[in-house]
Formats: structure tokens, sequence, C-alpha cells
């Protein structure tokens, strides 16, 4: 299962699906379902070079998990025309696809091994509720997050109890308001921050190595010289929504954002 966007597959679904609010991430108003005044007609983005200067940084942070290929290839088999249909199912496949990324990253962990068979049984729900028009009409999200949450959470626990001595065994900063707060150099290592709000938070030159940093609000943190090595569930969007630079330590193969400077 492709988890990585492939836009040259997709039919610029991201563009016309999602609901956009004027705020920081974006520069208008866009209503579900319309297509975005910067899409040009052969569905590539009019501005791509410079959304961010243009005041859409949201969508430079954007990303699929590899939903719009697959909606368009493999559930409607190559169709490339929008219908609301598809775009209704790309929005749910997208949900999807973010959970088979958790659970991917789960599953390359050795020490979240006591929950792996029971991941594995819940991705092979996900994907097959993926590949099929009708099982995704069906399907509710909510319900999945509610199966694979626990063993998310469990992974987690098992990873980062095992990061080292006690003063290792991270902190419990989970769904903690730490926006615009000045962590620089912080010892945050196996911390769990997840659903953490840290909106503008100064991490340069932190620990994060290890630390659990699902659905973490990392937009406009600074994470200039951090580490975030061996992170649990990082995603591309919530490292291309902060700011990093050259001595910005990511996961492997979680690629450097273009647009972080060299």
């Amino acid at each position: 299962m492709e988890l990585v966007a492939d836009c040259r597959r997709c039919a610029a679904l991201c563009c016309v699906a999602p609901t956009f609010a004027a705020s920081a991430d974006f520069a208008i108003d866009k209503a579900a379902g319309h297509p975005c005044p910067n899409l040009r007609g052969d569905d590539r983005c009019g501005i791509h070079d410079r959304l961010g200067d243009r005041g859409f940084p949201g969508c430079v942070a954007y990303d699929c998990f590899g939903a719009g290929q697959q909606v368009v290839q493999v559930v409607f088999g190559g169709r490339s025309v929008r219908t609301p249909r598809m775009l209704r199912l790309y929005g749910v496949t997208r949900q999807l696809h973010e959970l088979l990324w958790y659970a991917a990253d789960a599953l390359t962990r050795p020490a979240a091994g006591p929950v792996h068979a029971a991941l594995r049984a819940e991705r092979a729900a996900v994907e097959r509720l993926v590949a099929d028009a009708e099982a995704l009409e069906a399907a509710d999200p909510a319900a999945c997050r509610r199966a694979v949450a626990p063993l998310l959470r469990r992974a987690s626990e098992l990873v980062r109890a095992g990061a080292g001595d006690a003063r290792r065994g991270g902190r419990d900063l989970a769904g903690a308001d730490l926006a615009g707060r000045s962590l620089a150099g912080a010892d945050l290592r196996a911390a769990d921050l997840s659903t953490a709000y840290l909106l503008g938070t100064k991490l340069r030159g932190a620990d994060l190595s290890g630390a659990d940093l699902l659905g973490a609000d990392l937009r406009a943190a600074d994470l200039r010289g951090a580490d975030l090595t061996g992170v649990l569930y990082l995603t591309r969007t919530q490292v291309g929504a902060a700011r990093g630079d050259a001595g910005t330590r990511l996961p492997a193969g979680l690629p450097r954002p273009t647009h972080w400077p060299a």
C-alpha cells in the first residue's frame, strides 16, 4: 500500500475536496468541492513554486498519505474526472491512509512486538476498505481509529519504556499546551508529546529523540538544530509545517522539506 503522495497519478483532489478557511495557513476561503482558484486546467498548481510567499503554507505542508492516487488509480480504475463521489471518498481514504501510516511506523519498532500481530490484523482490515468504492462508502473512519488507537498507544509505551535509563523514561506531556513556550535545548527524549499543542514553540537544539509526536501541532515550531531521530508517528505534514534547517535531525526515511534552508 502506497503511503507517499504521487501527484502525477492523482487528479488534484487535494486542490478541490477540502475546505480552506482564510488564516495563517491559507490566504483565502474555499468551500469543499470547489477548485482552488490557483488550480490550472492541467491539474497543476499555478503558484506551486511560491505557495509560501503567496500565503499558502498549509498547502506546502499538506500530505494526503497517498490517498489521491489510491482513489484515482485503484478505487476508480484510473478515471481522472472528478465527481462528488470521488471527492467524498478521497476524504475518507485520506483518514484511513493516515492510520496506515501510524500502523506502519509501529510495525517497524521491535520493542512494540507484543502488539504487532493485532496491528497487522487492523492494517489488513483498513487496506481492504481503501481498495473498494462500496467498502469506502460504508467505512467509519472514527471506528477504525478507535480500534487502532489503543494499539498505537501501547506500541508507544513499549518503545519509549525501552529507551534507556530512568531519565529517558519520557516526560508525560500528552495534550499539553506548550504553544509559544521556550524549550530550546530541552531534554525531551522519549517524551509523550502526543496531541501536544506546539504552535510556535521554540525547540531549537532540543533533544526529542524517541518522543511520541502523534497528532502534535508543530505549526511554526522552531526545530532548527533539534534532534528528532527515532520519534514515533511523525508525518510529512507536521515536519512541513515546522521551521527547520540543515542541523535538524529527522527520522530515517522522512525527507527534509525543500522549503527549509540548507
